[in-house]
């Protein structure tokens, strides 16, 4: 997630969201957020990253080993990303030795595969990079590699890619649709008084002759590319670990060494808060690579076994209830909300990130669920009730496909809104955890469209949830419930709507509408004080029609 975003006080992102919208979309635009003819032919199945760190000048070396399996033949070249300012040194064929050659089109390297790529066994490419990479300026607000310095004064370094995408800094097939089948490792070279973290298990470490120590760390499931991340400080860590429903799960943490004993208290949150969320969305989905926490010098990010943290030891989101309701105060929002999107954004991905509505909407959702874990469902309601003050209707829900463009910010808590409503339409808890737990499960470590997710709900939950997925996702509308008293009669029709809009809601008093675009009747004993009084935990508005 764009931490930022959930801010809507933080204007910057806000204008950055309206820009994306109206700059004009150009062929690098294509080339980065579509599955075009460079990609569409083969598949990853693993990554091997070497990485060298020249903290004082900025700047980075290295190589990345892509092994990859041929989907069909094809006489395209084989598209590789990588930003400027970056550079491939070289290209070579680790099962022939025989260097590839390649030419740049911006932020895009055409591989001259074709020609020895023809058969149906895995290739291996080593490609060698160098520069200086993007710098965030705000991160985790804007994408690229982050230099800065810890309360110490000493070196403290990471990444923040989302949207801007691994490709800012490392050569890969960096699109949403494709992970490594097998995992990646990556080996950190670092100075000797230097700690350097990153996602999965640390497997190896290595001091070398010249002052530096490699750190490897190894996953071994699949990984979307914007969650590859190092961090590189003075760490210590300590652990721990959890029965869950996959059985013993590791957890470790890795925070600057003057923040041991403050984290040793604050992180005791993890254990119930993996508890509630594999009670509510199935079991955590990495056991293989174990669960981490990671001191991080932005706010947040959802890297995936290697969660970041920037909170400042804070409850609720820099010490602020984001729903405005008392029910965010005595949890840490970062925590929660990051390591949410182990369920949903690491283990469900979307492949275009103009779908990023199935990462932030259940994930911001399952806030709401912690709050019912610790507090109660009344309290629960409150809190995704509370959020709604945040949204905007500025723009729609999905972004433009096929350019790496995402859509509104509301995403994240008009989301939350559309799921809390699909929840009451359901008008079942049982059934509403089994969906969740089904959606992870079903899609497990897999790459999905918006609409496979819209389809799935509607089929096992069996209600027409089509134009309710249209209405919030696809438009600004908030529906409106429109009525009348006409004698001893109530008149009600859905307004504001896309057509065919047939939602049911339902009352405070538990009894039912099934309103339509045209009026429909009633007794006037629906009404409370003459007023239709609809159960709040509905995302519309109810208006008297005049």
């Amino acid at each position: 997630m764009k931490t930022s975003c959930l801010m809507l006080l933080t204007t910057g992102c806000l204008q950055a969201q309206l820009l994306n919208h109206q700059e004009k979309l150009t062929r690098q635009d294509s080339l980065r957020g579509s599955y075009g003819a460079g990609r569409s032919w083969w598949n990853v199945l693993r990554y091997d990253i070497r990485l060298q760190v020249d903290i004082a000048n900025k700047a980075i070396s290295g190589y990345n080993d892509i092994t990859y399996a041929i989907l069909k033949d094809s006489k395209d070249p084989l598209q590789i990303d990588l930003q400027e300012p970056m550079q491939i040194e070289r290209v070579e064929d680790l099962d022939t030795h025989k260097s590839i050659s390649f030419q740049r089109e911006g932020n895009v390297f055409w591989l001259n595969t074709t020609g020895f790529a023809i058969n149906k066994k895995p290739k291996t490419l080593r490609i060698y990079f160098r520069g200086n990479p993007i710098v965030a300026k705000t991160p985790p607000w804007d994408g690229g590699w982050i230099f800065t310095k810890d309360a110490q004064g000493r070196n403290w370094v990471s990444t923040a890619t989302q949207g801007i995408g691994a490709s800012s800094w490392l050569p890969c097939k960096d699109h949403q649709a494709d992970e490594p089948d097998n995992g990646m490792t990556i080996t950190i070279i670092v100075p000797d008084s230097l700690t350097a973290v990153s996602n999965g298990r640390l497997t190896a470490k290595t001091k070398n002759r010249n002052g530096t120590t490699g750190w490897k760390w190894t996953v071994t499931q699949p990984i979307n590319t914007y969650l590859i991340t190092p961090y590189i400080g003075h760490y210590v860590n300590f652990s721990d670990t959890l029965q869950g429903e996959k059985g013993k799960l590791d957890i470790g943490y890795w925070v600057l060494d003057y923040n041991l004993e403050k984290a040793k208290e604050h992180f005791t949150i993890v254990k119930p808060m993996i508890h509630c969320f594999e009670h509510w969305m199935g079991p955590y989905p990495f056991y293989e690579d174990s669960y981490k926490l990671v001191d991080a010098p932005h706010l947040g990010m959802e890297h995936q076994s290697g969660v970041a943290y920037g909170n400042q030891y804070l409850n609720g989101y820099l010490g602020k209830d984001r729903s405005g309701t008392g029910w965010g105060d005595d949890w840490d929002f970062i925590i929660v909300h990051e390591s949410g999107h182990e369920w949903f954004a690491n283990n469900i991905t979307t492949k275009d990130i103009a779908d990023m509505w199935v990462h932030e909407a259940f994930t911001t959702y399952s806030e709401t669920l912690f709050v019912q874990c610790r507090h109660g469902l009344k309290a629960a309601n409150e809190y995704v009730i509370g959020q709604r003050r945040i949204i905007r209707n500025d723009q729609p829900i999905i972004g433009i496909y096929g350019v790496n463009k995402e859509g509104s910010s509301d995403m994240y808590d008009k989301g939350a809104s559309m799921i809390h409503t699909i929840r009451q339409i359901i008008n079942d808890d049982n059934k509403f955890r089994n969906l969740l737990r089904g959606l992870n499960r079903d899609f497990y470590h897999q790459t999905v469209t918006g609409r496979q997710i819209e389809a799935y709900i509607i089929r096992q939950t069996g209600k027409p949830l089509q134009k309710v997925f249209d209405q919030y996702l696809r438009t600004t509308m908030v529906p409106v419930l429109t009525y009348t008293v006409s004698g001893n009669k109530v008149r009600y029709k859905w307004t504001n709507c896309v057509p065919g809009f047939n939602m049911p809601v339902q009352l405070a008093n538990g009894q039912w509408l099934a309103p339509k675009e045209r009026y429909q009747e009633a007794p006037l004993g629906i009404l409370k004080n003459n007023a239709l009084d609809v159960s709040p935990n509905f995302y519309i508005k109810v208006e008297k029609a005049s």
